[in-house]
């Protein structure tokens, strides 16, 4: 079943404001170096690796998945590494490159399809619109390039089964029209004797 944000925007002409920043994806020059600063001095715990290749997913490199402590239950990512060689340096004329996106949870999926609805009527492109196995996101940027996701989170118990498996899923989505509103409530569960599971949604 869909849901669009047209039904959800209530009497609200505005924006809907986050929970808070939920994860941040960065460039790093060398995986396995970043690695080791992330895992063994600041102590994170790698959850995952993107190895997915399928029609509709983004071409990149090497990229891992990071969770802190959250007093015993990881995170699906509070950081995400993606290998890039070509990245600058600081000593080579300001400071690195490495944002790729900075990911904005709302507090709920209602608040997340009004937001999606303002949006749009704003006239703020949307690069992609993906449901991905722990999320359903809108990737959008701001005016200096930045990248932002917005996203509600999916229940812990739909991917907590296979973290790395629901962080390889991806649904593309249109990113126009009224089909760019809609959001799909059946959603996959991910164990790790199901070899399959998030190949298709259900």
């Amino acid at each position: 079943m869909a849901d669009t944000a047209g039904q959800n925007e209530g009497n609200s002409d505005g924006p809907v404001t986050p929970f808070g920043v939920n994860h941040i994806v960065i460039h790093v020059r060398d995986i396995e170096e970043s690695h080791r600063f992330w895992t063994e001095i600041l102590g994170l715990r790698q959850v995952g690796e993107f190895k997915s290749q399928a029609a509709g997913v983004p071409k990149r490199s090497t990229m891992r998945f990071y969770s802190g402590d959250r007093g015993g239950p990881i995170h699906h990512h509070d950081i995400a590494l993606i290998e890039n060689p070509a990245l600058q340096t600081p000593s080579a004329g300001g400071p690195p490159s490495a944002i790729v996106h900075i990911a904005f949870a709302m507090a709920d999926r209602e608040a997340w399809l009004r937001q999606l609805a303002f949006l749009q009527r704003k006239g703020v492109k949307f690069e992609r619109r993906v449901e991905h196995g722990i999320t359903h996101s809108v990737y959008i940027r701001d005016p200096n390039g930045h990248g932002i996701e917005l996203l509600y989170e999916l229940p812990r118990e739909v991917w907590e089964g296979d973290l790395d498996a629901a962080l390889n899923h991806y649904v593309a989505l249109p990113t126009e029209g009224p089909e760019a509103l809609e959001d799909h409530t059946e959603t996959p569960m991910f164990a790790r004797d199901q070899t399959t599971a998030g190949a298709e949604r259900a």
